[in-house]
């Protein structure tokens, strides 16, 4: 059994497709149909179900997946280990909330891309079910949440915290002018917020509809450099995590609402598959992100 053959049948079925599998492997998608059908020939028995354009694991198929998985991980760990010392290099794919991309790439990248300048990043934003699917699918290789706190045997979290988070306004905005207010007199003011049923959001809706109470945003978007911006023009109030509008406060461009009722806890998790293999690149970017962005004031 040839392990090139293995890892092609991983790649096959972690994207569900020839067609993908034979572009991310550098393959004609002739020859990724064959070394399939070697497998099957060998092992005598089929491995992928095949109805009109979509393919399926069979129940064979995913019992070799975990041994192809354990096996494709060892020969990646022997080759890196054993070949001669190298620069750290590769593509890492990041799928995260907006607020935390940004922050990122605003704050952090340009030292990132220093220390590490032959590796590249590839972000993407999604909601956290999303995240998780494109996990498993292997489409991401790590994700960091910002919502509620996940718990999932299928997921390593490789960091978490506990994130404050705040309504905010203008600093010379005419809402709550006392710095202080309930969450009904809250629910009258225009709000600007991140798009409805994405992380941190969806806590929100869920936290003020256990009080019967209802917020129509006057804008939704992922931005949150515009959220702020607008904030900072004297319009509307917003809930946004104090790492993205801490400054904003600090300088007198923004200023805080104290809500006592507020009690929502939100959470950064930066999580990774627990079969993903664990390439000097990857574990480049967890250390990175770990030590730098978290538990950062």
């Amino acid at each position: 059994m040839e392990i090139r053959n293995l890892i092609t049948f991983v790649q096959v079925a972690e994207l569900m497709s020839f067609t993908k599998a034979a572009k991310a492997l550098g393959y004609s998608q002739s020859t990724v149909s064959f070394q399939i059908k070697q497998l099957e020939n060998e092992l005598d028995c089929l491995l992928f179900e095949r109805i009109n354009h979509t393919i399926t694991l069979t129940d064979k198929g995913r019992e070799l997946l975990d041994y192809a998985g354990k096996i494709r991980l060892m020969t990646d760990e022997l080759s890196e280990n054993w070949g001669r010392e190298k620069p750290v290099q590769g593509l890492i794919r990041i799928v995260s909330s907006d607020s935390v991309c940004e922050h990122f790439i605003k704050r952090y990248y340009g030292d990132f891309h220093c220390r590490y300048p032959g590796v590249s990043l590839n972000f993407q934003t999604a909601d956290t079910e999303a995240m998780f699917g494109m996990l498993d699918r292997n489409e991401a290789d790590l994700m960091m949440t910002l919502d509620d706190h996940v718990y999932d045997s299928n997921y390593v979290i490789a960091r978490e915290e506990r994130v404050a988070m705040s309504f905010v306004t203008g600093a010379d905005s005419p809402y709550g002018r006392e710095g202080r207010a309930t969450l009904r007199e809250m629910a009258d003011m225009p709000f600007i917020l991140t798009e409805q049923g994405m992380g941190y959001r969806h806590s929100f809706d869920e936290a003020m509809a256990k009080l019967s109470l209802d917020v129509t945003p006057i804008v939704e978007t992922g931005r949150t450099d515009l959220i702020i911006s607008m904030l900072e023009k004297g319009i509307g109030v917003s809930w946004l995590p104090q790492f993205v509008t801490d400054k904003g406060v600090m300088e007198g461009r923004l200023r805080y609402i104290d809500v006592p009722e507020t009690q929502v806890d939100i959470w950064k998790q930066l999580i990774y598959h627990k079969n993903k293999w664990m390439s000097k690149s990857l574990r480049a970017v967890i250390d990175y992100i770990s030590h730098n962005t978290f538990g950062v004031k």
